[in-house]
């Protein structure tokens, strides 16, 4: 765990000088530790942890989650910072339901442990947008997760434990009740104000917006986003809609390559019992079943609602409805698509 290291006149104190925070995991039991130098010499580290060990995986823990759980159990949402005294300082200011990475990226271990206790996870991050923009990777796998994300940024030259100590905790309370942000949103913004209408970059900022909202598992919450972000990027819905579907498309074509790929391999392992390699036709017969499954779910879920186009012709506007039922139907047989599978 790093308390004594080893050196040249023998073994020493592999914290001296520093605060010692002991880490727990999330039974309670200590793994680890970090240790904060006292120092103000900038060529000293100001933090030193405990290296991996056969106990402490820095990529499952975070810090806190021992007290924390509970909490974050009965509130329904977990706050996630970065470092030890953020933790310490917000719970002292009556926020128990917190964590802390303290200092990695974020990993899948570490979501899913939040995830045992909530799908609500608020990051809270000072003012640095620099800061964030690295940190969208690891949303991005939050919301993989299924999980509702929002962001609270700080005031500049302040994190959640300067806040907290400065702060009484209902003002602490209010900051966060105004200042909480839907991630989808947050980022549309951000990266809105810094294409400042440049044609390529809005481009690039789109694709990025989109490729965000293909993440999310829900289809609803997919379509929600989709058309909130259409007016925010003032772009037509219909074409970012397009573009998720062609996003979709391309991970599916992935998924099945992938597959393919493993099929076709050499070296034939051994058989798992009730498991079998997928062969071609298995492959071929997944694709289209897949597709087909989905048109039957989309007709028994909205068959008869109405769907309505704005066609220009001969510079009027026209206005053609049609049950969601008739356009599934009339755009199969105009493509000549017939369903493969009897059932």
């Amino acid at each position: 765990t790093g308390l004594t290291k080893e050196g040249s006149s023998g073994l020493y104190d592999g914290y001296r000088g520093r605060v010692i925070f002991p880490i727990y995991n999330h039974l309670g039991r200590v793994i680890a530790f970090g240790g904060r130098t006292l120092s103000s010499d900038k060529k000293i580290a100001k933090y030193v942890n405990s290296p991996e060990s056969p106990i402490y995986h820095k990529s499952r823990e975070l810090y806190g989650i021992h007290l924390a759980k509970n909490s974050i159990k009965n509130n329904d949402i977990c706050y996630l910072v970065e470092g030890y005294t953020d933790v310490i300082s917000m719970f002292q200011a009556g926020f128990e339901n917190v964590v802390a990475s303290s200092g990695t990226a974020l990993t899948t271990d570490q979501i899913r442990l939040i995830k045992r206790y909530t799908k609500n996870v608020t990051i809270l991050y000072d003012g640095d947008a620099a800061g964030i923009k690295a940190a969208f990777r690891g949303i991005d796998m939050i919301l993989e997760e299924g999980m509702d994300v929002k962001i609270v940024l700080f005031p500049d030259g302040q994190d959640p434990d300067s806040f907290a100590r400065s702060h009484r905790s209902s003002e602490v309370e209010d900051f966060l009740k105004t200042n909480t942000k839907n991630f989808i949103f947050f980022k549309t913004g951000l990266l809105l104000e810094e294409s400042q209408g440049d044609p390529m970059k809005m481009s690039t900022l789109t694709r990025e917006i989109v490729t965000t909202i293909s993440i999310i598992p829900d289809r609803i919450l997919q379509a929600y986003y989709i058309k909130e972000c259409a007016g925010l990027l003032k772009i037509d819905e219909e074409m970012l809609m397009s573009e998720l579907n062609r996003i979709r498309r391309q991970k599916y074509d992935k998924k099945v390559k992938d597959v393919q790929k493993e099929s076709q391999q050499e070296t034939i392992p051994l058989p798992l019992p009730g498991i079998t390699t997928p062969t071609q036709k298995d492959i071929d017969f997944l694709s289209s079943e897949y597709q087909e499954k989905d048109l039957i779910r989309l007709l028994f879920k909205f068959s008869t609602q109405t769907l309505t186009f704005l066609v220009e012709n001969d510079n009027k506007v026209e206005k053609w409805e049609f049950s969601v039922a008739q356009y599934i139907v009339d755009d199969l047989k105009r493509d000549d698509i017939k369903c493969t599978k009897p059932l």
